[in-house]
């Protein structure tokens, strides 16, 4: 299965790399220097998790409370 969305994200993330010489300290300064204008134009930035959520077990969880 193709997907042409996939495919273009795909083809513009490897652009953009080129672009740094796939340098990922180049890539990353400018993934930085981006997210910093567009705090300072006021778009909402959130912050990633500092742990992910922990995953409840629903299989565990059905065969507990299953006669409950």
């Amino acid at each position: 299965m193709t997907d042409s969305i996939i495919h273009e994200v795909r083809a513009i993330r490897e652009q953009h790399a080129a672009s740094f010489g796939f340098d990922l300290d180049r890539i990353f300064a400018d993934l930085q220097a981006r997210q910093s204008k567009h705090a300072v134009e006021g778009w909402t930035v959130i912050p990633a998790p500092a742990s992910p959520p922990p995953e409840a077990n629903l299989a565990l969880q059905r065969t507990r409370f299953a006669r409950r």
